[in-house]
């Protein structure tokens, strides 16, 4: 089977609604380590529950820059989290990778992770970090230069689409895309 094409930078100057439920099924790699995305939530520029919401700071600029590139930040102080900055320069909206299934450097993800069960390496985005080496040194970094790597999805699988998880503002967008059965999911969408 012929490789997938990779994924550039103009991929992502759309809304972060059109690039979201496109991106389950792609392949991420960070220095050669990482899988199918199964899991993602978007985060619009008019929502309450993005960084962005309440304008530009020190911590949320990498999202007014242009898209396609890689805005990492620290959740709760604790996980670091990845997202892919979305539509013109300025909007500053971006995906959230919240999941994906292992399937390339599974020896470097366990010895991260300190555990051997892969449907829990990746099922969450501090998780996905931690397995795929993701930190504040990757912040800003353009998604189709190394150490990124992302494929286009080979086939378009079958979506679900449901509320975000872990906010506590616009609790009630369907703005989370994962694909439907799945056993990576970091938690099941309800039917």
């Amino acid at each position: 089977m012929a490789a997938s094409p990779k994924i550039r930078r103009d991929f992502f100057n759309r809304s972060v609604h059109r690039v979201a439920p496109e991106l389950i099924g792609a392949t991420l790699l960070v220095d050669g380590v990482g899988g199918v995305i199964v899991e993602v939530e978007a985060y619009h520029h008019t929502d309450p529950a993005a960084h962005s919401y309440t304008g530009r700071t020190e911590r949320n600029a990498v999202m007014f820059g242009p898209p396609g590139a890689a805005y990492v930040y620290r959740s709760y102080g604790i996980h670091w989290c990845l997202n892919f900055v979305c539509e013109a320069e300025g909007s500053a909206s971006a995906v959230l990778i919240r999941a994906l299934e292992p399937t390339e450097g599974l020896a470097p993800m366990r010895r991260r992770r300190g555990l051997s069960d892969e449907r829990a390496l990746c099922s969450g985005p501090g998780k996905l970090c931690q397995a795929l080496g993701v930190s504040i040194k990757h912040n800003g970094l353009v998604l189709d230069r190394a150490p990124f790597e992302l494929r286009a999805r080979q086939h378009k699988p079958e979506i679900v689409i449901g509320p975000r998880i872990g906010i506590s503002k616009a609790v009630d967008h369907p703005w989370r895309y994962g694909m439907k059965g799945s056993k990576f999911l970091s938690k099941p969408f309800k039917t």
